[in-house]
């Protein structure tokens, strides 16, 4: 196992230094490596593992002071895969998710469906977990280190060395910080720059972007408060999904609340086109979500301890860019893989995916001494098979449809549910029908009556099939 200890910052935090015979503070590497991860994140430390179990010499690193430090997701982790990797019981989980609920608001009203199968609250919990990305991303990164890695944290890559058209190392902003390796593996989440300035994949287009703004709260006046007001006993736990405008205003996406194990985290996330139009203050837009009726109650006496922001990739199957070159591949949210088509929300389950298959055919290929991108073709094959780019393809149609269909599903929608739905079940002396033969009208009129439900009904009935 790769030897490390604690070198302490001013204000008290620990960074895991290699103690090797390598120089950490003038680093010269040259050679010293079979492969270089760029980026601690989930699909970083999983490639480092699975490297280092097939005996490959791995580095991993992180420009954050650990690992976990500059990442932000909404809260839910996803570990059929990991589970295969690692000891997930062991891992610092917060809770597991018993209940998922979808909420549609308009300005003052919710209409909700809640899901709670009893199967949930069995392990392993359908794999199904809130985690805080500074706590589980460091713990990810030691098993990377336990299996054999060397980490080094606050350092930034600024670039890949080339000898050609084969990339063979990293360029960083340590002195003499160039590293030497046959392999990259570039994990540096959706902010990637580096891939982005080797020319090894575009920009991503302001419309296949989403940005997200999350806080952090907590209930300091009540001890009991999170179990209370979501009805949770035990380790269990809530993942809540609401759109319409009440949630994002005018733009594209929607909110969430996911509880941990004594906070919760509170956030949005829509179009980062919308953020640059019809909606730019995702600040504002986020304190708006936090105090629409539906939503107030249950944040109630809750004080922000945290707040972040990132941008997410979005752009589905199409938008993935060229995962293989000649020595190095490119993983997680850099290659693009989140799918977000408002009934589902992944991406630390396809950042693990891709990491792990990526691994694998670097060790393939380090096993038949080849670096060049045919040699590594294995990890696009075995990702374009899997659940990952499968379920991006699936549902490339969908965020389309709902994007021509925005208006009526976040907006009139919402409202004539809402509408529906009070009338339907109004208290006064007139008989039931009329309430029903009222609310039927309320819905049909928001859809284009009977035929425009039909049209409805086949525009979207691939959800079912």
């Amino acid at each position: 196992m790769t030897e490390t200890a604690p070198e302490t910052d001013t204000d008290g935090s620990t960074d895991r230094i290699d103690l090797t015979d390598r120089d950490t503070a003038t680093p010269d590497y040259d050679d010293a490596f079979d492969a270089v991860v760029v980026g601690a994140g989930l699909a970083g430390s999983t490639a480092a593992l699975t490297m280092a179990d097939e005996g490959l010499d791995v580095l991993l690193v992180e420009r954050g002071r650990y690992p976990g430090a500059k990442n932000v997701f909404g809260g839910v982790l996803y570990t059929p895969t990991l589970r295969q990797l690692v000891d997930v019981d062991a891992a610092p989980l917060e809770r597991y998710i018993a209940e998922r609920r979808f909420g549609m608001l308009s300005d003052e009203d919710e209409t909700a469906v809640s899901i709670s199968p009893g199967e949930w609250h069995d392990p392993p919990h359908n794999d199904s977990y809130t985690v805080l990305r500074g706590e589980f991303d460091e713990w990810l990164a030691e098993q990377a280190v336990e299996a054999g890695a060397t980490l080094v944290t606050r350092t930034t890559v600024t670039g890949l060395l080339r000898e050609g058209d084969r990339v063979v190392g990293i360029e960083t902003d340590r002195p003499d910080g160039t590293i030497r390796a046959p392999y990259v593996v570039l994990a540096e989440g959706g902010n990637s720059l580096v891939s982005e300035g080797a020319d090894l994949k575009e920009k991503d287009r302001r419309e296949n972007v989403a940005v997200g703004v999350k806080e952090v709260l907590e209930f300091p006046e009540r001890e009991h408060a999170i179990e209370d007001r979501f009805r949770l006993t035990g380790d269990a736990g809530v993942s809540y999904h609401y759109f319409g405008e009440g949630a994002v205003g005018d733009a594209f996406g929607g909110g969430f609340i996911y509880t941990n194990g004594d906070t919760v985290s509170v956030g949005l996330a829509y179009r980062l086109s919308d953020a640059a139009t019809s909606q730019p203050d995702p600040e504002g837009t986020l304190n708006a979500f936090k105090t629409h009726p539906a939503v107030a109650p249950l944040l109630r006496g809750a004080r922000t301890v945290e707040y972040t922001a990132k941008t997410i990739p979005e752009g589905g199957a199409d938008e993935i860019p060229e995962l293989v070159h000649d020595g190095a591949v490119i993983v997680g949210d850099a290659a693009g893989l989140v799918l977000n088509n408002g009934l589902h929300l992944e991406g630390t389950n396809m950042a693990v995916e891709s990491g792990y298959h990526a691994a694998n055919a670097v060790a393939s290929a380090a096993q038949r001494g080849r670096t060049d991108a045919d040699a590594l073709a294995a990890y696009r094959e075995d990702l374009e098979s899997s659940f990952v780019v499968e379920n991006l393809e699936r549902y490339e149609w969908l965020i389309e449809r709902v994007q021509a269909d925005r208006e009526l599903l976040f907006e009139e929608l919402p409202r004539a549910v809402a509408d529906a739905g009070s009338e339907y079940f109004r208290m006064d002396r007139a008989p039931k029908d009329q309430h029903a033969s009222t609310a039927k009208r309320e819905l049909l009129r928001a859809v284009g009556g009977y035929t425009g439900a039909a049209k409805l009904a086949v525009r979207y009935r691939k959800l079912l099939s």
